[in-house]
């Protein structure tokens, strides 16, 4: 006796009729999840009508019914769930899991696209094409994929079509498909016209000949831009190199030669407008020659005297007059008029503005680049699962060159080191004992290290007074001009290493701790520095240099400073590694070649860049200067550093050494830069015999001459002195600004407060719903078990019952 078997799950109707409603997009996620109960019930309908669970069970499966309707899952050898068939049929069908699946759905989803492109260019399309663009939810199975016929013909119908689009869009339908290269070239090759046909339209038309033109000039502009690009790439040699230090070294070394190139920038940005409306305009209408220039003799390039001083590099050679045309007899106690007609170009107005405009606008990148260091390095967010990226998505498989592999091998594995061993370093916990005695040790080595930052101010001060006093009882000389700078570099070359040899001492655990202090000592010890020589020069030269061109002289005390630091790098650079390496070789050769100093290589850097900024207004080329010495420089660390240099023996991530680095560079060296400058603008007084400012109080007072000529000039220019009046020398709009800056950085914190939690808030969300699909998931399962145990239930009262009736008859 059989009765039917039927095995339906309660789930609730839909209200479409899933045989006339039209297939869900996959872009349309509430229809594809609404989809998925209609899945449910059409996968149990099919497991009734096959019966494939329950011609494979014997009766004595009923003992899955002795557990209880409550129970869990079974679980794998590995504590992994263990789910019947139509369970996981039923997972294997859901829309995130079929949805971009076979390459069927691929080829129908690129035949769709183009039967509409040829719709859209007015092409005949072909009929009875499948609308889906994916695979259909309803009729895919876990043991059936898709006939291969019915796969063939689909893509017999992409050839066809393909083969009636024109062959930039063809190429561009195939670029964008996921599929493999191979396939791609099949459907290439495939979809390409007969060669009959093509000789025929060569022949009997003149469209082929015009499409054959345009083809070779697409081909030969692509090769063109390919050879450009190239040459491009060779024209900026640092992108390979910067990838090769990146590998070999990590990205602390790294983040060295990625400032100097952002210094490099910064510097161009300061020269093309001092080039360009202060050096080009005076180099164009030179002013009258007052003597013979003197003759060359080759210190000049290390003092900057000489022949250099009557040129357009200093502050002195710049004229008071309004350029562009001859230059009347001087009124007003020298004071140039210009003759009627001509454009008048105010050469000490512009000189003023030039550099005022230059200093806010490096000021206003200064603080993007730094805005946007803070962004990239101190990311919202956690960093968990980097490890995994890293070593799954780092590898780029367009790399097809043995030397370009190499290098991007070396860099993963750099990167793991880095954050294996950043790992590693929040691990070492410390007890209190050995707190104390490391705080201890690190006391004693701030005092060390302050005390020796004192002796180098004192011998500064000092030796700069003793300059004053011979000044004063004779000329200097070329060769006594270079003592101060000598001094000064002495002491910035001798104390770092003093301050290394201190921190061995302290054996910090962090490499990044250790970089850290390095750059917070050579960083008091050159501001304290570099504070004497502002006072030396404003302070007391001043004073000393009334009859002369005082000007011209802090230039060229700047200039020498500057050159003076450069060979003093390059020395320490060549020997100092160099020696290091050959005795540390001899005798340790466990040590090997010592380390790149990180903390001292940046510090003359940020040294170097504030001598120039405080030079800008006394010698507008100084820039130049700086370019062509950090271009020498990248080029000698770079050759040093691979023959000179080891990796570091505690690999570190310099995730915020970049942010650290532009911070420094903006606030002690810009800013005290900036306040050197504005000082000297609108409180010394200028010199009276040279320079744009020659007959006025102070430099500013150009501005208050123009405005009132502004003022003499009639009505139609009268705003630009009100706004003179009432935006520059009022204290109001500086209120204002700094006002409304804090209020933008408060905002800025507060939105980054907000992401944080929407970013917790999204993060439980997503914890919620994995829970969510694990208790869906189970209470399917057990619906099927309560299911499987009922029909082994009824299959045992269908069979059971006639025997026992007999046995019945037969007793009575």
């Amino acid at each position: 006796m059989s009765r039917s078997l039927a095995f339906v799950l309660n789930v609730p109707e839909t209200p479409q009729d899933p045989e006339d409603s039209q297939e869900p997009s996959p872009y349309d996620e509430s229809e594809v999840h609404d989809s998925f109960h209609q899945l449910i019930q059409e996968q149990s309908r099919w497991v009734a009508e096959e019966g494939l669970e329950l011609q494979h069970r014997a009766l004595g499966a009923g003992a899955l019914g002795a557990s209880g309707s409550d129970r869990q899952a079974l679980l794998g050898p590995e504590g992994a769930p263990v789910y019947s068939t139509a369970t996981l049929r039923i997972l294997a069908s859901m829309p995130s899991r079929t949805i971009g699946r076979s390459r069927g759905a691929i080829i129908s989803q690129y035949y769709s696209r183009t039967v509409r492109l040829r719709r859209r260019a007015g092409r005949p399309q072909l009929r009875d094409v499948g609308r889906s663009a994916r695979p259909s939810l309803r009729l895919y199975d876990l043991e059936l994929d898709p006939a291969v016929l019915e796969e063939d013909e689909k893509q017999g119908l992409l050839v066809k079509e393909l083969q009636g689009l024109t062959v930039a869009q063809r190429d561009h339908m195939l670029r964008g498909m996921p599929l493999s290269l191979a396939e791609k070239r099949c459907l290439r090759v495939e979809s390409r016209p007969p060669r009959g046909k093509r000789r025929a339209r060569g022949r009997h038309g003149l469209l082929s000949c015009c499409s054959r033109l345009r083809d070779s000039c697409i081909l030969a502009s692509h090769n063109l831009g390919l050879v450009l690009l190239s040459g491009l790439q060779a024209l900026m040699p640092w992108h390979y190199a910067l990838k090769r230090i990146g590998g070999q070294f990590g990205s602390s070394v790294l983040s060295y030669f990625l400032f100097l190139k952002t210094l490099l920038a910064f510097n161009t940005l300061l020269l093309l407008p001092l080039l360009a409306f202060i050096v080009a305009v005076q180099a164009a209408f030179p002013p009258a020659p007052s003597g013979s220039a003197p003759a060359f003799r080759g210190l000049e390039l290390l003092t900057g005297g000489g022949c250099f001083t009557h040129t357009v590099m200093y502050y002195g050679y710049y004229s008071n007059a309004t350029l562009n045309q001859p230059c009347a007899s001087p009124l007003d106690g020298g004071q140039c008029t210009p003759e009627a007609g001509g454009l008048p170009y105010n050469m000490p107005l512009a000189y003023l503005f030039t550099v005022g405009v230059a200093f806010f606008i490096t000021c206003i990148t200064l603080v993007y680049s730094m805005s946007r260091s803070f962004g990239e390095s101190y990311r919202v967010g956690s960093t968990s699962g980097v490890h995994a990226i890293t070593v799954f998505c780092s590898w780029d498989y367009k790399v097809t060159q043995k030397w370009a592999s190499r290098l991007q091998h070396d860099n993963i594995r750099t990167q793991l080191k880095e954050l294996l061993a950043e790992g590693q370093l929040r691990q070492r916990p410390r007890r209190a004992c050995g707190r104390l005695q490391q705080g201890a040790v690190l006391g004693l080595v701030w005092l060390l290290c302050l005390g020796t930052t004192l002796v180098c101010a004192l011998a500064v001060y000092t030796f700069s007074e003793l300059v004053i006093q011979q000044s004063r009882v004779s000329a200097e000389r070329d060769g006594a001009l270079l003592a101060l700078p000598l001094v000064v570099c002495l002491l910035n070359l001798g104390a770092p290493y003093l301050f290394r040899v201190l921190a061995v001492l302290e054996r910090h655990d962090s490499p990044v701790l250790e970089v850290y202090v390095a750059i917070c000592r050579n960083l008091i010890l050159k501001v304290v520095i570099l504070g004497i020589l502002c006072y030396h020069w404003l302070g007391r030269r001043v004073g000393t240099l009334k009859d002369q061109c005082w000007e011209d002289f802090v230039g060229q005390e700047l200039y020498r400073l500057m050159v003076m630091d450069f060979i003093f790098t390059l020395l320490d650079t060549l020997l100092g590694e160099l020696v290091w390496r050959l005795i540390s070789e001899k005798r340790s050769q466990r040590k090997g070649k010592p380390e790149f100093d990180i903390a001292g290589n940046v510090l003359e850097l940020i040294y170097g860049q504030t001598l120039t900024w405080l030079g800008v207004l006394f010698s507008p080329l100084l820039p130049a200067m700086q370019i062509i010495k950090l271009l020498f420089l990248f080029y000698v660390k770079k050759t040093s550093l691979m023959a000179n240099c080891q990796a570091p023996r505690r690999p570190w991530k310099a995730s915020h050494m970049s942010t650290v680095f532009i911070s420094l560079l903006c606030f002690p060296s810009f800013l005290g830069a900036a306040v050197f400058l504005c000082y000297a603008i609108w409180q010394v007084k200028p010199s009276s015999i040279c320079g744009p400012f020659r007959t006025l109080d102070t430099m500013y007072e150009a501005g208050k001459v123009w405005v009132r000529h502004l003022e003499k000039a009639g009505p139609g220019v009268s705003w630009l002195p009100w706004i003179h009046r009432y935006l520059v020398e009022s204290a109001f709009p500086i209120y204002l600004a700094s006002a409304l800056l804090l209020a933008v950085i408060y905002l800025n914190i507060q939105v980054v407060k907000g992401q944080r939690k929407v970013i917790c808030l999204l993060k439980e969300q997503l914890s919620n719903e994995g829970e969510d699909k694990i208790f869906l998931i189970n209470k399917l399962q057990r619906i099927y078990e309560r299911k499987e145990r009922s029909r082994v239930g009824r299959t045992e009262e269908a069979v059971m019952p006639p025997a026992v009736f007999t046995d019945d008859w037969d007793a009575q």
